[in-house]
């Protein structure tokens, strides 16, 4: 099937005339990888009320506006009236549900046990259902109340292929990294020897499917003992050794890593803003700003990006993906040369969706900022709340700058643990004093987190 592109940095596409059911199952981005399941759960604080953040984009996302959010812990209460009464977003219809009560349901339709979380979507007007992914449970789900999946089961699970997008990649001709595969720890010795001797001091192993830096190990290529690599690298087949650019290989400064958020539309592929990503020491998203700081200096970057993002976008869609998604890359100047890399495409919402949708809503073209920020002592998100508007920081509809809090993750007692917060005005320095607005706001602000 041809695709129209358009490219609309700044903008927002024209999303689904649709109505879903959105399940936030976050525990099923493995596609039945438990052992890397469970390493997210380790590495992701609050991970259970993530899903809040689709609480806002959603009936944006789906026009139709009668949609259905399945999450996994209940939102905080102040700042769903935050959204629907000062920023003027409508709420979509909320259900909870556990992700291991999630994990059940296929069985429990095989057997033709229904639950009520079942018998509510049977009920329910929309017609489609959709999540991070579409797992086998998931399609299970439409199937049995008479639905249908946005996206295919084949179409979400090859979209999120490391592998398979890496050999589309090669096969266009376009710059990938370095790479060899490797079925075993052994042989991701003998990889990283391969590339020690061709000049990188260092590698990154990927599992073909992995998400929020779940999956990947950075190494020394000079490490020639045989430590044990976990099985869940090779879950799905030989996992990728590739080497790592940066300044300790000679001849390369490191410029940066932008992603291009994409939308896919049975007809369309609309790439719809540009950031640039807050990395962790561990290659892990901690945020994004937008447009990237160093476009004025490398202007070429951007047309270089859209272009490589066109290729990738049209790979996904021939897969039978179809939703938001990212295409993450990195750049470098290499002898003097500036070189665009894809690094990998996330067929999903991602970190970067829900703050790009909600800053190209209220303020198309201009500057955003998201961060995640951790907080220390016990906060109520009404206090929060409160507390931003009393200094004049908090951002309400038809406001041309201000801070957007879009999710609080809590704690066991209810208080904001971290928070995902978007901050919006003309300019990236604008939005910069405000993020140290919010800091000298709330002293305790401990740190930036992951997503």
């Amino acid at each position: 099937m041809s695709v129209e592109v358009k490219i609309i940095p700044g903008e927002l596409p024209i999303f689904w005339n649709r109505s879903a059911v959105f399940f936030v199952n976050l525990h099923a981005l493995f596609f039945g990888n438990d052992d890397l399941t469970k390493v997210m759960e380790r590495e992701i604080c609050g991970m259970t009320t993530y899903g809040g953040r689709v609480v806002s984009i959603l009936n944006l996302i789906f026009r139709n506006k009668k949609n259905l959010v399945i999450l996994e812990a209940p939102p905080d209460e102040a700042l769903l009236e935050y959204v629907s009464n000062k920023l003027g977003i409508s709420i979509p219809d909320i259900e909870v549900l556990s992700f291991k009560s999630y994990g059940s349901l296929k069985e429990l339709i095989t057997n033709n046990e229904v639950e009520p979380v079942i018998k509510k979507i049977r009920r329910h007007s929309a017609e489609w259902v959709d999540g991070f992914v579409t797992d086998e449970t998931l399609t299970a789900i439409a199937d049995s109340t008479g639905k249908s999946t946005i996206s295919s089961f084949e179409g979400s699970k090859k979209g999120n292929n490391k592998l398979l997008l890496h050999n589309h990649l090669e096969e266009k001709g376009l710059p990938v990294f370095d790479t060899f595969l490797a079925s075993s720890a052994g042989e991701v010795i003998s990889c990283f020897d391969k590339l020690y001797k061709t000049g990188y001091h260092e590698a990154v192993i990927k599992s073909q499917i992995g998400a929020s830096g779940c999956g990947l190990e950075k190494h020394y290529t000079a490490c020639n003992t045989n430590s044990e690599l976990p099985d869940y690298f090779f879950f799905e087949g030989p996992c990728l050794v590739q080497g790592w650019l940066d300044e300790k290989v000679k001849a390369v400064k490191h410029i940066g890593s932008p992603s291009v958020q994409m939308f896919l539309s049975d007809t369309e592929l609309s790439l719809f803003d540009i950031t640039e990503q807050f990395l962790s020491d561990r290659h892990v998203h901690e945020g994004n700003i937008s447009p990237p700081p160093y476009f004025k200096r490398y202007p070429q970057i951007k047309e270089e990006m859209l272009s490589q993002a066109q290729v990738a976008g049209r790979w996904l869609h021939e897969q039978g993906y179809r939703g938001t998604g990212g295409v993450d890359f990195l750049t470098v100047k290499r002898n003097g040369k500036v070189e665009v890399i894809v690094n990998e495409i996330n067929a999903r919402v991602t970190g970067a969706t829900y703050p790009s949708v909600l800053a190209r809503y209220f303020l198309p073209h201009k500057a955003w900022v998201m961060r995640n920020l951790k907080f220390e002592g016990a906060l109520q998100g009404y206090q929060l709340l409160a507390k931003l508007d009393r200094n004049g920081l908090l951002f309400k509809k038809d406001m041309e700058r201000g801070i957007l809090p879009f999710n609080f993750n809590l704690n066991e007692s209810g208080n904001v643990s971290k928070g995902q917060f978007l901050f919006l005005a003309p300019d990236t320095e604008e939005c910069k004093k405000l993020l140290e607005s919010i800091q000298n706001v709330f002293p305790s602000i401990c740190k930036f987190d992951r997503d």
